[in-house]
């Protein structure tokens, strides 16, 4: 296990897999560097290296006092790269909340060093319902998860994941070990991180970023997300960026690294390699 500080002090935990073309894989709320094992291995077994990293306040990396911003979210990406004295060719793939780094990263860093992203139920370019945004999550859905997770975030999480991966009625998309593992995960994170980075995936707005998506991008989404939906996200990229390639995984919802490891793992695989 091996960490890194940032320019405001904090320690992030990050690992690496393999050699060659490197590949940074950005995780999603609530969880850590962890849920991207699968996918790191199958870098590795093409060719590439495969880094991934917890966020400040989850997983393994420091409980930050403050930093739950894109800005410094994006700020923490860059300093990875420094620290591995990443230059050039880079893959970035974002998962939910961790595309928005992707987002920042482009325009606040200029994209220094990346040649390809992908986005996978990413939460670019808003989530909140507005009059310009109608197809976003209504202000009082997040106002209510707020409430939930300062009541009781560890109950509240129990429930968070059913939708997340997709439960129906009688039938599990995944094993109560996998939800069992995510709840257990995200109870790895602060609170406030999990409240400051919640805040920020529900109020940034990344529609200026978008005009800095000028490299291949990859866009992957579950059409059955209720988590992030795939009207108000990867849609829109797909129109407004020149060139994305937009992959609907039919009937899916959010936790598709999961539920589809091995055809996500396929398509981030192919979209490297050519890019």
């Amino acid at each position: 296990m091996a960490y890194f500080e940032t320019r405001d002090g904090t320690k992030i935990r990050y690992k690496e897999l393999g050699q060659g073309r490197p590949v940074i894989l950005i995780h999603g709320w609530p969880l850590s560097a962890d849920s991207w094992d699968p996918v790191m291995i199958a870098l590795k077994d093409a060719g590439m290296r495969a880094i991934a990293y917890d966020r400040r306040g989850f997983g393994r990396s420091d409980h930050a006092p403050g930093g739950y911003d894109y800005d410094t979210f994006s700020d923490d990406l860059a300093d990875l790269i420094a620290e591995l004295g990443l230059e050039s060719g880079i893959g970035l793939a974002g998962f939910s909340m961790g595309g928005g780094e992707i987002a920042r990263y482009l325009s606040r860093h200029g994209g220094k060093g990346v040649s390809a992203v992908a986005l996978i139920g990413s939460v670019v370019p808003y989530m909140l319902k507005t009059d310009d945004n109608p197809d976003g999550v209504p202000q009082s859905i997040f106002d209510q998860m707020t409430a939930g997770m300062e009541k009781d975030h560890r109950q509240f999480f129990t429930a968070f994941f059913k939708d997340f991966y997709g439960d129906g009625w009688v039938t599990a998309a995944v094993s109560q070990e996998e939800k069992d593992w995510a709840w257990a995960t995200a109870m790895m994170a602060a609170k406030w991180a999990i409240l400051g980075a919640a805040n920020a995936f529900a109020t940034t707005d990344f529609r200026p970023d978008l005009a800095h998506f000028k490299l291949p991008t990859l866009v992957i989404h579950g059409t059955a997300d209720k988590t992030v939906p795939i009207d108000a996200t990867a849609r829109v990229v797909a129109r407004e960026v020149s060139g994305a390639r937009l992959i609907e995984y039919d009937g899916e919802a959010h936790g598709i690294f999961a539920t589809q490891t091995k055809r996500l793992s396929a398509d981030l695989v192919e979209f490297f390699a050519a890019n």
